[in-house]
């Protein structure tokens, strides 16, 4: 990778690529807690578990969810769906004490209680499915969603009490004031929706939510993919009764053109944002279809901002397709799907380059 390419609001970039003779193939999901490293190798149906930070290239995990050896990578471990498995998994939370895991494909969340310690460890709570050995959306084809189903959830978060999932299928985001202990948990009520039973297209709510993130001041994102945007809400607690406060990447909740219907990117829109990240006063947004990383210092006071400064790409108008990918995409980050921070130190998901690209954010002084 030509580190320069990601620009020069950081430093001390890296690469991590997993285990050596199992390398990642499009991990979709990144997460840090207490310097353990939680990587969703999607495309292999695998989360991997690192006790401390790799400080390598490539290194052996300490643990392997959905898999009970390295080198297995099928759909549900090769079999029915268990308590044990995983298909497609996503988005990752932890605090180093739990771990939550968005099993997108099997239409359900599972949480291990503990930080597992073994291969193929089995989770002890499923939200979404009434038992470990079911996978349907929304118990069954055809379906509306209820308080206890999910359809191709995506994202999770906790503030370590409460719990908010993704549930990108049905087009609205669950949450459950204190994090569930039991099987097919109900939740306690629903952003993006009038109602738990609902499931319709509203552009003045969430259309595909992909993630949500909280910071410790309250104020909520959601990555709204399908209408390249970020909806924020100052208050996390308004989301349930009225739509977000601001938009980044529209004017309006009208708007939903990919980079606002122009040829190339600028610095206020996106292109199938997947993730975004609070980081100290500001935000960091994840603009996957133009391969970059919006920053801005500072939460917008309104709709459709420009960004502050950029990582990942040259300049604010170039696109993930550009001079330096004639040859291929390695040269620079193409198409990452999430990025989390832990202090200075960004981890951003490089899903199109099958690798993790770390490196620390420059502090003011540095700028």
């Amino acid at each position: 990778m030509n580190f320069d390419s990601l620009g020069d609001k950081v430093k001390n970039a890296r690469l991590f690529k997993g285990s050596k003779d199992n390398p990642f193939l499009a991990p979709r999901g990144v997460f840090v807690a207490n310097n353990m490293l939680f990587v969703s190798d999607t495309a292999r149906n695998r989360v991997f578990i690192w006790n401390t930070i790799p400080t390598k290239e490539y290194q052996e995990p300490d643990v392997i969810l959905g898999q009970a050896e390295i080198n297995e990578i099928g759909r549900n471990s090769g079999g029915d769906v268990n308590e044990s498995t995983l298909l497609y998994p996503s988005g990752i939370w932890s605090d180093g004490k739990k771990l939550i895991v968005a099993d997108a494909w099997n239409h359900r969340v599972l949480i291990w209680n503990t930080i597992p310690t073994k291969n193929a460890q089995p989770a002890d709570v499923v939200l979404g499915q009434e038992n470990f050995y079911s996978n349907l959306p929304n118990g069954a084809i055809g379906n509306d969603p209820n308080s206890q189903t999910l359809n191709w959830p995506y994202g999770v978060f906790s503030d370590g009490n409460s719990l908010w999932i993704a549930d990108t299928g049905n087009r609205r985001v669950l949450f459950f004031k204190d994090i569930p202990t039991q099987n097919y948990a109900k939740a306690d009520d629903v952003i993006g929706k009038p109602n738990l039973n609902t499931r319709d297209y509203e552009n003045n709510e969430p259309i595909w939510p992909y993630s949500i993130k909280i910071n410790d001041k309250g104020n909520l994102a959601i990555a709204d993919t399908q209408f390249y945007r970020i909806l924020i809400w100052n208050d996390k607690n308004d989301a349930f009764h009225k739509q977000a406060d601001i938009i980044i990447g529209q004017e309006n909740f009208d708007n939903s053109g990919q980079n606002q219907f122009r040829l190339s990117p600028e610095k206020n829109t996106l292109n199938w944002t997947y993730d975004a990240y609070f980081y100290k006063d500001g935000i960091l947004v994840n603009d996957t279809g133009n391969s970059r990383i919006l920053g801005f210092y500072n939460i917008p006071k309104k709709n459709n901002e420009n960004a502050d400064f950029l990582i990942g790409r040259p300049n604010f108008n170039t696109s993930s397709e550009f001079k330096e990918n004639l040859l291929g995409t390695k040269s620079a980050i193409y198409w990452p799907f999430s990025i989390t921070t832990e202090n200075d130190t960004l981890y951003i998901a490089d899903t199109g380059n099958h690798r993790i690209v770390i490196c620390d954010i420059k502090n003011i002084l540095e700028l």
